[in-house]
């Protein structure tokens, strides 16, 4: 009974866990740092999946809701959806779980967690892997860059052993010195983002009175001072050259330069980019390395030749040049997992670049983990961030 009780606590300390950590707030993300201690208490392959699940649901509680918007559509296939996103994540982290009383064969705890913390972060499993606790760095150690992400992945193993009550303490501190002299991601001078409150109309509208409107809304915020215009995921809609030359003859100041994102479609199905618009070219400028699963990516009907969905990227260019900057996309799903945002931070970019067309999130805190965890790895890297996003 006393075991039985101590699972029941360790998986309710779970879900707050998740639930906390990625509510939305940036400075409550350490608090996913408490994950590995909590599945390395577990007393059975069973609790460490139990506490798994528990820890995941609760951090992508919006996934239902979201799906739901998304579809128009009853509750029940994002539910459907949400438990299939988190068995990989469960499954990993039941495989790699050991008892604490002996190391064995394939080594003891902080060896295990290792290996699900690297396979949770990296494709496959990494499509799915949100809510990785690495992702507390930027809060914890920010500005110290790849040492930071270093000490953190140590204190994560630690967490894992019988001194994690010293690790929790000494990490503890950190944040709390964090909190206490906590600044905003700096800004990058010269470049303005644009928030659009469109809606789910947004990209689907491809009247030319739609993309007026958009050409003046860049123009107004490309005010004195003000050379890069970003707009959101999906702003321009279907990219042709019709629509690459309305724009370009609308920019008409040889100064300024949109981003923005499009979409492209090919024979197999379409990319979701960000372009670059100048009055001296139009050209893609990104290409998504990694759409949303299901929603977007759609791998089954290449599978069964139909065709069809977004492609997927997934060693296409993390960095890209515009305008003497190396800048780091980021749209959308990018932002929640892990291997985008240190594939980027490999090529040393100038600044990150996020948008994101979030319509379907209404009534969940997508947009804010989101946020959140693009910029807490702004604050590790210590580099400009900018946001663009529709609502």
């Amino acid at each position: 009974m006393p075991g039985r009780r101590q699972s029941v606590w360790l998986v309710m300390a779970a879900v707050a866990c998740g639930w906390t950590g990625w509510s939305g707030s940036l400075l409550a993300l350490p608090v996913a740092m408490l994950f590995p201690a909590l599945w390395a208490m577990s007393s059975s392959r069973l609790v460490a999946a139990l506490v798994s699940a528990g820890y995941f649901l609760a951090a992508s509680r919006g996934l239902p809701q979201g799906v739901t918007n998304f579809y128009s559509s009853e509750l029940w296939p994002g539910l459907l959806l949400w438990i299939g996103a988190c068995l990989s994540f469960v499954a990993v982290h039941a495989v790699a779980w050991a008892n604490q009383r002996g190391y064995g064969r394939g080594g003891g705890p902080p060896v295990r967690y290792l290996v699900a913390a690297v396979l949770t972060g990296l494709p496959p499993f990494g499509i799915t892997g949100w809510a990785h606790p690495l992702t507390a760095a930027g809060v914890l150690f920010p500005g110290w860059g790849w040492w930071g992400l270093a000490a953190t992945a140590a204190g994560l193993l630690i967490m894992t052993t019988r001194v994690w009550p010293a690790a929790a303490i000494i990490l503890g501190g950190f944040w709390l010195w964090s909190v206490a002299t906590w600044t905003e991601p700096k800004l990058l001078d010269g470049w303005k983002a644009v928030d659009l409150e469109y809606g789910q109309k947004l990209g689907r509208d491809a009247s030319l009175a739609r993309h007026r409107e958009l050409i003046a809304t860049a123009r107004k915020a490309a005010g004195e001072g003000i050379h890069v215009v970003v707009l959101p995921e999906s702003a321009l809609g279907f990219w042709t050259p019709t629509v690459a030359g309305l724009w370009r003859d609308a920019i008409r100041d040889p100064h300024i330069t949109v981003i923005a994102g499009a979409a492209v479609v090919n024979a197999v199905g379409y990319d979701n980019v960000l372009v670059a618009i100048s009055t001296e070219e139009a050209r893609v400028l990104y290409q998504e390395r990694m759409p949303v699963p299901v929603s977007m990516w759609q791998p089954w009907l290449a599978w069964t030749r139909q065709g069809g969905g977004a492609r997927v990227h997934l060693f296409g260019s993390p960095a890209v040049e515009i305008g003497g900057a190396r800048i780091a996309p980021l749209i959308c799903y990018e932002q929640l997992i892990l291997w985008p945002v240190l594939q980027s931070m490999l090529q040393r970019p100038d600044i990150i670049v996020a948008t994101g067309n979030g319509w379907w999130t209404k009534g969940t805190s997508i947009v804010a983990i989101q946020q959140a965890s693009t910029n807490a790895w702004a604050k590790l890297f210590d580099v400009p961030v900018v946001f663009a996003f529709n609502t």
